[in-house]
């Protein structure tokens, strides 16, 4: 019989072997008729895990996180002494109220009432002491207590190491979803532009449905006694999500997009956010991510999960993926007849010109919005564009708009 998790060969006795005793032990027990015991074990002050084949002494972090689960707690349940319910944001307060109402997750009755009372029936509450969970959701500086308890945003250009801009948000992590979906959609994620006839379409890299779900499950799953933040990158291609947390051992990540039960590494923190509407309780977070993407024709998202943290990769939906393509297809500014228009006439129309750098198609409304100007003067410019030869007008009457001319 060869050596394994539940078996271990010596051929003499030693007194440091006590320390494999306590290893099986904290784990599933072993050959020596050693039961899994229900508290701590130690030997000489040190605990001992027995993993594979090999022992491990527990240290730091990790021997706390054992600790805690073997007192049946995790670690956003342990409470923080000092701070009370009036300590907590009102408006994240409030913005779970509205949340759990509109999601029935919640009675009205039972959200409106004292912020003291809705915290201790969200079982927040240890005694007199607010615990972890409720800091991290509502306070309105939780870094105060928990370090790395935010979300760091970058746009990266053309390498790993082209960081062109970054964000930071902070505060109540009931807030924090909201506020980095918002600035993702409107400054991060650009959309591209195409037309179905006059209708104006916007693509983005991502459905936003399905990128709100891997960015709740970070929340949920991230790992914050690290102090390390969520951290997403986001490419015109491709958008990385990492957080230094623990995929869960029972839950091989190649089975993540089949039917799977629901294992929150800070159980407090996900009842909460479930009964504000915004998760799941049966696993199916990423059933409706895998639903949305059929839905949008985008790739399921590529995991890896290893002793670094979970990263997930979003690969462009088919839409935008084409668009893409085109955009780096066609013509650039530079490559327009220009030379045909006076250095005046190309100031006065630099917003238009622009805009036909990304836009094969343009309307009079449109340019009109661009350039700010009465429709005479609009209609005038657009006009201008026909006659050097870099639109062409489609259609008549009212139903006319212009298309970028392409150039041989």
């Amino acid at each position: 019989m060869s050596e394994h998790q539940g078996v271990e060969w010596k051929e003499i006795w030693k007194d440091e072997y006590l320390k494999w005793i306590c290893g099986y032990a904290n784990a599933q027990g072993g050959i020596l008729i050693v039961d899994s015991y229900p508290f701590p074990v130690n030997y000489r002050g040190k605990y001992y895990y027995r993993s594979g084949s090999t022992m491990q002494e527990i240290k730091g972090i990790e021997l706390l996180k054992f600790l805690y689960e073997r007192q049946g707690k995790t670690w956003d349940n342990v409470p923080i002494p000092g701070e009370t319910a009036d300590a907590l944001s009102k408006e994240a307060l409030q913005e779970f109220r509205k949340k759990s109402v509109y999601k029935k997750r919640l009675s009205k009755i039972a959200a409106e009432v004292n912020d003291k009372l809705l915290l201790e029936n969200l079982k927040l509450f240890e005694g007199e002491n607010l615990i972890r969970a409720a800091i991290l959701m509502f306070h309105p500086d939780p870094e105060k207590w928990v370090t790395g308890a935010y979300i760091k945003i970058g746009y990266f250009g053309d390498s790993d190491s082209d960081l062109r801009y970054q964000d930071e948000i902070h505060g109540p992590l009931i807030l924090q979803a909201d506020k980095a979906m918002e600035l993702i959609y409107t400054k991060y994620m650009k959309a591209l532009i195409d037309y179905e006839g006059l209708q104006r379409i916007e693509t983005y890299l991502f459905p936003m449905e399905g990128f709100r779900e891997i960015l709740l499950n970070a929340i949920n799953h991230k790992d914050y006694s690290t102090g390390i933040p969520i951290q997403i990158s986001v490419y015109e291609d491709k958008i990385y999500v990492w957080n230094d947390g623990k995929w869960p051992e029972n839950l091989p990540v190649d089975e993540i997009y089949k039917k799977h039960s629901s294992i929150p590494y800070n159980p407090k923190m996900a009842d909460v956010f479930y009964k504000a509407g915004e998760i799941e309780s049966w696993g199916r977070g990423f059933d409706k991510i895998m639903e949305v993407c059929e839905k949008e024709k985008a790739p399921y998202p590529d995991i890896d999960a290893n002793s670094r943290g979970v990263m997930v990769l979003c690969k462009p939906c088919e839409q935008y993926s084409k668009l893409l393509k085109e955009k780096y297809g066609k013509e650039t500014l530079s490559n327009m007849p220009l030379e045909k228009l006076s250095q005046e006439e190309q100031v006065r129309m630099a917003a238009i010109l622009k805009y036909l750098e990304d836009n094969s198609i343009i309307t009079n409304a449109i340019g009109r919005d661009l350039l700010g100007k009465s429709v005479a003067t609009t209609k005038r410019y657009i006009k201008r564009l026909c006659e050097v030869g870099i639109l062409e007008q489609k259609g008549a009457g009212r139903s006319s708009y212009y298309e970028r001319k392409r150039i041989d």
